[in-house]
């Protein structure tokens, strides 16, 4: 059912789905649904929230783990998301992203759900660029850039069915993250000119 519900979000947010069609995309008995989530439709996408960001999660570290070149990752992670969604024909975006923009007003404990991901996203990045080198003020407002603007690139690029917004947020985030260590004010060196 998690699985199912963390699909289907993905391609018709969390009002877009309904409890019938994921008891019977997965094939999961009716009973089992409030034995599982008493809590019916809101818990269960809690529930689904949390294990389709966790395993996204797991594959952002995996890459970033990869290569000590952070703007380098980022591209390989915005690049799979482009081609994910132009192969799906353009169906499937964020399971959080899209639960998110239909859910957060209407349900608060969804609404903390997609945020705590949201969250754990950014911080696996600002964790890396602090490890290659970043200071942590500034690797918390890159990270939260990273998020901000795959998550918009793939709204947009959905929208448009084009991956474009994707390839520029990919390459902008590459040139902005590309280099391992931000230099710091003690170690530039003042310009010197050569004597005459």
């Amino acid at each position: 059912m998690l699985e199912t519900a963390g699909e289907l979000y993905r391609r018709y947010g969390y009002h877009g789905t309904g409890l019938n069609q994921i008891l019977d995309e997965s094939g999961a008995p009716r009973g089992s649904l409030y034995f599982h989530f008493p809590g019916g439709k809101q818990e269960l996408a809690v529930s689904a929230i949390g294990a389709s960001g966790r395993e996204i999660g797991r594959g952002i570290e995996q890459v970033l783990r990869s290569t000590d070149d952070v703007g380098d990752a980022v591209s390989q992670i915005v690049a799979f998301l482009a081609a994910d969604l132009s192969d799906s024909g353009w169906a499937r975006g964020c399971p959080v992203g899209s639960v998110a923009m239909d859910a957060a007003l209407t349900s608060e404990p969804v609404r903390i759900a997609c945020g705590e991901i949201f969250a754990e996203w950014a911080g696996a990045v600002e964790h890396r660029l602090v490890e290659t080198g970043r200071d942590a003020a500034e690797a918390r407002e890159l990270a939260l850039l990273v998020i901000s603007a795959i998550e918009g690139a793939l709204l947009i690029a959905r929208a448009q069915r084009d991956a474009e917004p994707l390839r520029a947020a990919g390459s902008r985030l590459r040139a902005l993250l590309g280099t391992s260590k931000t230099t710091t004010a003690s170690e530039r060196r003042p310009e010197t000119k050569e004597p005459e």
